[in-house]
């Protein structure tokens, strides 16, 4: 659900900044969501990530030996194209 902040109650809006913990505008909308969190053992987390292991090793043994620094480098390309105000911590 979407609500456009200038349409909220006093209420909700004193509300949505304590969870947010931020003033809002009226410019902004805000989107509410529920959700429950999947139940999950910690043997089926754990099951979970040694597969994942598995699979990251497999791909490791695929690609070709780069320095860490080309390694480095590759990262902070991906991560600047997903988030363009990226800076690496040097």
């Amino acid at each position: 659900m979407i609500h456009k902040v200038k349409d909220l109650s006093p209420a909700d809006r004193v509300a949505i900044e304590h969870l947010l913990g931020r003033p809002i505008s009226d410019r902004e909308t805000v989107t509410v969501n529920a959700f429950e969190e999947p139940t999950i053992s910690d043997e089926g987390r754990e099951e979970i990530a040694l597969e994942l292991e598995r699979l990251f090793a497999e791909i490791d043994a695929q690609r070709p030996p780069i320095s860490p620094e080309d390694a480095e480098e590759i990262i902070n390309e991906a991560m600047r194209s997903s988030r363009p105000n990226f800076r690496p911590i040097r």
